[in-house]
């Protein structure tokens, strides 16, 4: 997705409080991201994450992050928080995504981790009109032996983004913060922006100061 005259969309994502909650509307969220997954410092349950949901709705997009996900969980976060998006940050195959988009009855997206321009080419395949996906997401390969596939603070070479298709739909995410996201949006002519960690004061503590930050940066562009 190239950048047009219509402003930069944004995800916060990994929200885990009211507080941050309301600052990312506030400060103008086009997309908020849930985790639901046990290992991240970011994971809340679908429990807890339905009065944040409520406090989003009608405001921002809900995305509902999961990994390798089993049908119980997927039937939870639909029935419970109703969603926009399905994002799947795992493993899972095109034929899995389609029967998350069945069951969950939401869009979905695929986040395809990179290091090289061979390995972007992946998303053509999960992406309109070939797979299930409207929109998938780009980030950073993970650490060897992490546990987290996302939300590491790494950022990639955006320019592994440049022979791609310009009718590709995608959100980058990896290692963004404020001081840079102008920089990445400038090199690779990104439609949307995806941000966890560097909204951060610590692994899973997102700052309010860095949540407006980051929005206000990205929607200067």
């Amino acid at each position: 997705m190239t950048q047009s005259a219509m402003s930069i969309l944004v995800k916060i994502c990994g929200l885990k409080t009211r507080e941050t909650m309301a600052a990312a509307l506030e400060a103008g969220a086009d997309y908020v991201g849930l985790v639901f997954f046990g290992p991240s410092p970011r994971n809340v349950t679908v429990t807890d994450a339905i009065e944040l949901a409520e406090m989003a709705r009608g405001r921002a997009k809900i995305v509902a992050l999961t990994v390798d996900a089993d049908d119980d969980l997927i039937r939870a976060i639909s029935g419970e928080l109703s969603p926009q998006i399905i994002q799947c940050h795992g493993s899972e195959s095109v034929e899995r995504l389609r029967q998350i988009r069945v069951m969950s009855r939401s869009d979905v997206m695929k986040a395809i981790k990179v290091a090289t321009a061979d390995e972007t080419r992946a998303a053509l395949d999960y992406a309109y009109p070939k797979g299930p996906c409207e929109l998938v997401l780009f980030d950073a390969k993970a650490p060897k032996n992490s546990v987290l596939p996302g939300g590491n603070g790494l950022a990639f070479d955006w320019r592994i983004l440049d022979n791609l298709p310009e009718s590709l739909n995608y959100m980058l995410s990896g290692g963004l913060d404020a001081d840079n996201v102008a920089e990445a949006v400038r090199l690779t002519g990104a439609g949307a922006v995806d941000v966890s960690s560097g909204v951060e004061s610590s692994p899973g503590v997102k700052d309010i100061a860095r949540i407006r930050d980051f929005l206000a940066a990205a929607k200067a562009l």
